[in-house]
Protein backbone atom coordinates (compact mmCIF):
# COMPACT_ATOMS: atom_id res chain seq x y z
CA UNK A 1 0.00 0.00 0.00
CA UNK A 2 3.12 2.27 0.29
CA UNK A 3 3.82 1.93 -2.87
CA UNK A 4 0.04 3.08 -4.20
CA UNK A 5 0.41 5.98 -1.64
CA UNK A 6 3.48 7.25 -2.71
CA UNK A 7 2.69 6.46 -6.69
CA UNK A 8 -0.88 8.22 -6.19
CA UNK A 9 0.41 11.72 -4.14
CA UNK A 10 3.35 11.92 -7.27
CA UNK A 11 0.86 11.45 -9.68
CA UNK A 12 -1.58 14.20 -8.63
CA UNK A 13 0.83 16.39 -7.29
CA UNK A 14 2.23 16.45 -10.81
CA UNK A 15 -1.35 16.63 -12.18
CA UNK A 16 -1.91 20.05 -14.41
CA UNK A 17 -4.72 22.01 -12.89
CA UNK A 18 -4.71 20.53 -8.95
CA UNK A 19 -3.59 23.36 -7.28
CA UNK A 20 -5.16 25.55 -9.14
CA UNK A 21 -8.39 23.44 -8.11
CA UNK A 22 -7.55 23.29 -4.29
CA UNK A 23 -6.89 27.18 -4.34
CA UNK A 24 -10.48 27.26 -6.04
CA UNK A 25 -11.45 25.06 -3.11
CA UNK A 26 -11.16 27.40 -0.58
CA UNK A 27 -11.09 30.92 -2.02
CA UNK A 28 -14.55 29.86 -3.37
CA UNK A 29 -15.82 28.97 -0.43
CA UNK A 30 -14.67 32.28 1.35
CA UNK A 31 -15.63 34.40 -1.66
CA UNK A 32 -19.41 33.39 -1.10
CA UNK A 33 -19.76 33.01 2.39
CA UNK A 34 -18.76 36.46 2.24
CA UNK A 35 -20.82 37.69 -0.75
CA UNK A 36 -24.10 35.62 1.22
CA UNK A 37 -22.88 37.81 4.86
CA UNK A 38 -22.69 41.15 2.84
CA UNK A 39 -25.64 40.76 1.01
CA UNK A 40 -28.16 39.98 4.19
CA UNK A 41 -29.07 42.30 6.68
CA UNK A 42 -30.57 40.84 10.07
CA UNK A 43 -32.83 44.20 11.02
CA UNK A 44 -34.29 42.80 14.07
CA UNK A 45 -34.26 40.15 16.73
CA UNK A 46 -36.69 38.10 14.39
CA UNK A 47 -34.48 37.65 11.05
CA UNK A 48 -35.04 34.07 11.52
CA UNK A 49 -31.42 33.95 10.16
CA UNK A 50 -29.00 30.69 10.75
CA UNK A 51 -25.64 33.15 10.71
CA UNK A 52 -23.18 29.78 10.57
CA UNK A 53 -25.32 28.22 7.91
CA UNK A 54 -25.16 31.73 5.99
CA UNK A 55 -21.45 32.17 6.61
CA UNK A 56 -20.91 28.17 5.48
CA UNK A 57 -23.20 29.35 2.05
CA UNK A 58 -19.90 29.06 -0.21
CA UNK A 59 -19.50 25.51 0.19
CA UNK A 60 -22.60 25.15 -2.51
CA UNK A 61 -20.23 26.54 -4.58
CA UNK A 62 -16.86 25.40 -4.33
CA UNK A 63 -18.01 21.87 -4.28
CA UNK A 64 -17.91 22.16 -8.13
CA UNK A 65 -14.09 22.40 -7.76
CA UNK A 66 -14.34 19.56 -5.65
CA UNK A 67 -16.23 17.35 -8.19
CA UNK A 68 -13.72 18.52 -10.56
CA UNK A 69 -10.48 17.75 -9.01
CA UNK A 70 -11.92 14.64 -8.08
CA UNK A 71 -13.03 14.01 -11.50
CA UNK A 72 -10.26 14.75 -13.20
CA UNK A 73 -7.73 12.21 -10.64
CA UNK A 74 -8.87 9.31 -12.78
CA UNK A 75 -10.52 10.31 -15.77
CA UNK A 76 -7.19 11.94 -16.64
CA UNK A 77 -5.11 8.71 -16.71
CA UNK A 78 -7.89 7.35 -18.60
CA UNK A 79 -7.60 10.16 -20.95
CA UNK A 80 -3.72 10.15 -21.77
CA UNK A 81 -3.86 5.71 -21.47
CA UNK A 82 -1.27 5.97 -18.34
CA UNK A 83 -4.03 3.78 -16.60
CA UNK A 84 -2.48 0.91 -18.18
CA UNK A 85 1.00 1.93 -16.99
CA UNK A 86 -0.26 2.12 -13.53
CA UNK A 87 -2.41 -1.21 -13.32
CA UNK A 88 1.05 -2.83 -14.76
CA UNK A 89 3.37 -1.32 -12.21
CA UNK A 90 0.36 -1.92 -9.01
CA UNK A 91 -1.86 -4.83 -10.35
CA UNK A 92 -4.05 -4.54 -7.21
CA UNK A 93 -6.70 -2.71 -8.28
CA UNK A 94 -8.74 -2.15 -5.82
CA UNK A 95 -5.37 -0.66 -3.36
CA UNK A 96 -4.50 1.82 -6.51
CA UNK A 97 -8.44 3.53 -5.99
CA UNK A 98 -8.08 3.02 -1.97
CA UNK A 99 -4.58 4.85 -2.27
CA UNK A 100 -5.93 7.35 -4.70
CA UNK A 101 -9.23 8.15 -2.54
CA UNK A 102 -6.72 8.51 0.33
CA UNK A 103 -4.54 11.19 -1.50
CA UNK A 104 -7.85 12.89 -2.94
CA UNK A 105 -9.55 13.17 0.49
CA UNK A 106 -6.26 14.63 2.06
CA UNK A 107 -5.79 17.34 -0.53
CA UNK A 108 -9.39 17.89 -0.32
CA UNK A 109 -9.56 17.96 3.33
CA UNK A 110 -6.62 20.86 3.91
CA UNK A 111 -8.20 23.33 1.31
CA UNK A 112 -11.86 22.60 2.56
CA UNK A 113 -10.41 23.11 6.28
CA UNK A 114 -8.74 26.50 4.64
CA UNK A 115 -11.91 27.59 3.39
CA UNK A 116 -14.19 27.21 6.10
CA UNK A 117 -11.69 29.04 8.50
CA UNK A 118 -11.50 32.14 6.48
CA UNK A 119 -15.52 32.02 6.16
CA UNK A 120 -15.88 31.95 9.74
CA UNK A 121 -13.47 34.78 10.02
CA UNK A 122 -15.06 36.62 7.22
CA UNK A 123 -18.43 36.09 9.20
CA UNK A 124 -17.13 37.30 12.05
CA UNK A 125 -15.78 40.53 10.67
CA UNK A 126 -18.74 41.01 8.31
CA UNK A 127 -21.97 40.35 9.84
CA UNK A 128 -21.87 42.62 12.98
CA UNK A 129 -22.33 44.96 10.78
CA UNK A 130 -24.89 43.40 8.73
CA UNK A 131 -27.26 43.41 12.09
CA UNK A 132 -26.31 40.28 12.95
CA UNK A 133 -25.50 42.14 16.67
CA UNK A 134 -25.92 40.03 20.38
CA UNK A 135 -28.61 42.70 20.56
CA UNK A 136 -30.55 40.98 17.31
CA UNK A 137 -29.91 37.26 19.41
CA UNK A 138 -26.29 36.62 17.21
CA UNK A 139 -23.11 36.30 19.46
CA UNK A 140 -19.82 37.01 17.22
CA UNK A 141 -19.32 33.31 15.46
CA UNK A 142 -16.85 31.52 17.75
CA UNK A 143 -15.79 27.82 16.74
CA UNK A 144 -15.28 27.13 20.77
CA UNK A 145 -18.94 27.44 20.39
CA UNK A 146 -20.18 24.09 20.09
CA UNK A 147 -22.67 24.59 17.24
CA UNK A 148 -20.34 26.68 15.15
CA UNK A 149 -17.61 23.72 15.92
CA UNK A 150 -19.71 21.06 14.66
CA UNK A 151 -20.80 23.14 11.84
CA UNK A 152 -17.46 24.01 10.35
CA UNK A 153 -15.75 20.64 10.85
CA UNK A 154 -18.72 19.19 9.14
CA UNK A 155 -18.57 21.66 6.48
CA UNK A 156 -15.02 20.20 5.93
CA UNK A 157 -16.24 16.59 6.13
CA UNK A 158 -19.27 17.06 3.40
CA UNK A 159 -16.50 18.81 1.16
CA UNK A 160 -14.14 15.58 1.31
CA UNK A 161 -17.08 13.36 1.16
CA UNK A 162 -17.94 15.15 -1.93
CA UNK A 163 -14.75 14.27 -3.66
CA UNK A 164 -14.79 10.68 -2.64
CA UNK A 165 -18.35 10.70 -4.40
CA UNK A 166 -16.71 12.07 -7.52
CA UNK A 167 -14.03 9.73 -7.35
CA UNK A 168 -16.66 6.62 -7.67
CA UNK A 169 -18.75 7.52 -9.91
CA UNK A 170 -15.49 9.40 -12.50
CA UNK A 171 -14.18 5.78 -11.61
CA UNK A 172 -16.98 4.04 -13.10
CA UNK A 173 -17.79 6.81 -16.06
CA UNK A 174 -13.86 6.75 -16.97
CA UNK A 175 -14.68 10.00 -19.33
CA UNK A 176 -14.30 13.64 -17.66
CA UNK A 177 -17.06 15.29 -19.66
CA UNK A 178 -19.70 12.80 -18.58
CA UNK A 179 -18.44 12.24 -14.64
CA UNK A 180 -18.89 15.83 -14.44
CA UNK A 181 -22.22 15.98 -15.52
CA UNK A 182 -23.46 12.67 -13.54
CA UNK A 183 -21.65 14.25 -10.49
CA UNK A 184 -23.16 17.95 -11.20
CA UNK A 185 -26.30 16.21 -11.91
CA UNK A 186 -26.54 14.31 -8.73
CA UNK A 187 -26.05 17.26 -6.50
CA UNK A 188 -28.24 20.12 -8.34
CA UNK A 189 -31.02 17.64 -9.75
CA UNK A 190 -32.56 16.89 -6.16
CA UNK A 191 -32.67 20.37 -4.93
CA UNK A 192 -34.20 21.34 -8.12
CA UNK A 193 -36.80 18.77 -8.21
CA UNK A 194 -37.30 19.56 -4.17
CA UNK A 195 -38.66 23.09 -5.52
CA UNK A 196 -40.53 21.40 -8.59
CA UNK A 197 -42.35 19.22 -6.12
CA UNK A 198 -45.33 20.89 -3.68
CA UNK A 199 -46.31 17.89 -1.84
CA UNK A 200 -44.84 18.15 1.86
CA UNK A 201 -43.68 14.82 2.38
CA UNK A 202 -42.19 14.01 -0.87
CA UNK A 203 -40.50 16.99 -0.80
CA UNK A 204 -39.08 15.92 3.03
CA UNK A 205 -38.01 12.47 1.50
CA UNK A 206 -35.90 13.76 -1.11
CA UNK A 207 -34.09 16.03 1.47
CA UNK A 208 -33.76 12.95 3.49
CA UNK A 209 -31.89 11.27 0.31
CA UNK A 210 -30.74 13.80 -1.67
CA UNK A 211 -26.49 13.88 -0.96
CA UNK A 212 -26.05 17.72 -1.43
CA UNK A 213 -29.05 18.62 0.37
CA UNK A 214 -28.72 16.18 3.54
CA UNK A 215 -25.10 16.32 3.83
CA UNK A 216 -25.35 20.46 4.23
CA UNK A 217 -27.87 19.39 7.21
CA UNK A 218 -24.11 19.61 9.34
CA UNK A 219 -24.12 23.07 8.80
CA UNK A 220 -27.78 23.66 10.86
CA UNK A 221 -27.43 25.56 13.76
CA UNK A 222 -30.92 26.71 14.13
CA UNK A 223 -34.64 25.27 14.51
CA UNK A 224 -32.88 21.46 14.32
CA UNK A 225 -36.29 20.46 15.68
CA UNK A 226 -37.87 21.42 12.23
CA UNK A 227 -35.10 20.18 9.87
CA UNK A 228 -36.37 17.27 7.96
CA UNK A 229 -33.05 15.25 8.87
CA UNK A 230 -30.48 16.04 11.71
CA UNK A 231 -26.74 17.42 11.17
CA UNK A 232 -25.32 14.09 11.83
CA UNK A 233 -27.60 11.77 9.80
CA UNK A 234 -27.28 13.78 6.88
CA UNK A 235 -23.68 13.91 6.70
CA UNK A 236 -24.18 9.59 6.81
CA UNK A 237 -26.61 10.14 4.42
CA UNK A 238 -23.74 11.61 2.12
CA UNK A 239 -21.13 9.29 3.72
CA UNK A 240 -23.37 6.37 2.55
CA UNK A 241 -23.65 8.00 -1.13
CA UNK A 242 -19.90 8.37 -1.29
CA UNK A 243 -19.57 4.17 0.26
CA UNK A 244 -21.75 3.46 -2.63
CA UNK A 245 -20.13 4.87 -5.61
CA UNK A 246 -16.53 4.14 -4.46
CA UNK A 247 -17.32 0.45 -4.15
CA UNK A 248 -19.66 0.30 -7.48
CA UNK A 249 -16.20 2.06 -9.13
CA UNK A 250 -13.79 0.29 -7.61
CA UNK A 251 -16.01 -3.46 -8.54
CA UNK A 252 -16.06 -2.39 -12.56
CA UNK A 253 -12.53 -1.00 -12.28
CA UNK A 254 -11.91 -5.14 -10.90
CA UNK A 255 -13.96 -6.44 -13.66
CA UNK A 256 -13.23 -4.08 -16.93
CA UNK A 257 -9.93 -3.92 -19.02
CA UNK A 258 -8.09 -0.34 -18.78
Amino acid sequence: MKLELHAEWTKLRTLAGTCWALAAIAVLTVAFGAAAGAATTCASARCNHDAVKLALTGVQVSQAAVAVLAVLAITGEYGTGMIRATFTAMPRRSAVLAAKAAVLAGLTLVAAVVGVLGSVLAARLILPGRGFTPEHGYPLLSLADGPVLRAAAGSALYLTLIALLCLGVATAVRDSAAAVGVVLGLLYLFPILIRAISDPGWQRLLVRISPMNAGLAIQATTNLDLQPIGPWAGLGVLTAWAVAALACGGLLLRLRDA
